[in-house]
């Protein structure tokens, strides 16, 4: 396969889960402040802006943190590469390049969504969050059932795969990162009735609240993290989303998962190994440390899977955060 092919196939599935992983967020703080209308809006909003790491763009372009502007910066702000409609207006062109290796009905599903997106303004967005939310949620796991089932699970499908499972443990961590940090912060016990809705709405940004509760009956912190973080029976714990693009890349190389043939793969093989003999209360003495270095990490496998996969691109130096990437591309395609 022709590395800007799979380049592509990768970029396109990276995207479409980041678009995914953004509208869940949105849709659960908007809930969640339904639920507890007496928090600052500050409060409320600033930690979607930490979790995507574009806080510098949002405050150019904003003054402060409210439902109204962290939804359009998170949206459909023409700045910010990270916004949903540019995920999916990037994951739709690196679609269109490789029209020849994905299905008619991946297109058409994938041009559906991003016609939907791109025609709705920000006040429709404020004024019924679910649907649009729901939509895009929706649009998502609809691609992802139809790339499933009408693409051959080959070369590509698994680039596929993998992009789409390691953009999910990013997000997760993430996710994680900056919500246990402001429940830990918070002055409320961990069983009060305001603390416990801020521990769902953190499962509920996961999509683990239902999986969580049928794991465990109480909701308590150190669960929660475990949960997150090492539930292999879990598709969107970090532990789950780093074992499957392992066995992705272990496809592609055609190499058993125990004798990696590249940096990507033994990077990757050695962030496994770490979750698989962790013991939760490491992590927990100091989990924003711990999930910094995995961010780091995940950084890392990332630039090593350009550097092995696709060749002649302009890669980041390590550490350089997402969205920065993402415009140095922009320039480059300029």
């Amino acid at each position: 396969m022709l590395s800007r092919v799979a380049e592509s196939l990768f970029w396109m599935s990276r995207y479409l889960e980041r678009a995914e992983d953004v509208a869940r967020i949105i849709a659960v703080n908007f809930q969640a402040s339904l639920d507890a209308p007496s928090a600052s809006q500050e409060l409320a909003w600033e930690p979607l802006i930490a979790i995507t790491g574009d806080r510098d763009l949002f405050t150019a372009a904003f003054d402060r943190y409210d439902a109204a502007s962290v939804t359009a910066f998170l949206t459909i702000h023409p700045d910010n590469p990270n916004a949903i409609r540019s995920c999916i207006g990037h994951a739709r062109e690196n679609a269109r390049a490789v029209r020849e290796q994905i299905s008619r009905e991946m297109w058409e599903q994938l041009n559906r969504l991003y016609h939907t997106i791109a025609t709705t303004d920000i006040q429709t967005i404020i004024r019924n969050p679910y649907d649009f939310f729901s939509e895009v949620r929706n649009g998502s796991h609809l691609f992802q059932g139809v790339t499933d089932a009408t693409m051959a699970h080959s070369e590509g499908w698994e680039f596929i795969h993998a992009g789409k499972f390691l953009e999910r443990a990013d997000q997760t961590a993430r996710i994680l990162d900056v919500k246990y940090g402001a429940l830990a912060g918070s002055t409320s016990g961990e069983g009060a009735p305001l603390a416990s809705l801020q521990w769902i709405a953190l499962l509920k940004s996961c999509s683990a609240f239902e999986p969580y509760r049928r794991a465990h009956s109480q909701l308590q912190a150190w669960r929660v993290v475990d949960f997150l973080l090492l539930d292999r029976s879990f598709p969107r714990s970090v532990g789950f989303c780093l074992d499957q693009t392992r066995d992705a890349l272990a496809q592609i190389s055609d190499s058993p998962i125990d004798r990696p043939s590249n940096t990507a793969e033994r990077l990757l093989g050695r962030l496994c190994a770490d979750l698989t003999y962790l013991d939760i209360r490491e992590a927990l003495s100091d989990l924003h440390m711990f999930l910094d270095t995995m961010q780091h990490r995940l950084g890392t496998i990332g630039d090593a899977i350009a550097q092995t996969y696709f060749v002649g691109n302009v890669l980041p130096p390590t550490g350089t955060p997402l969205s920065r990437y993402v415009q140095a591309q922009q320039q480059q395609q300029q």
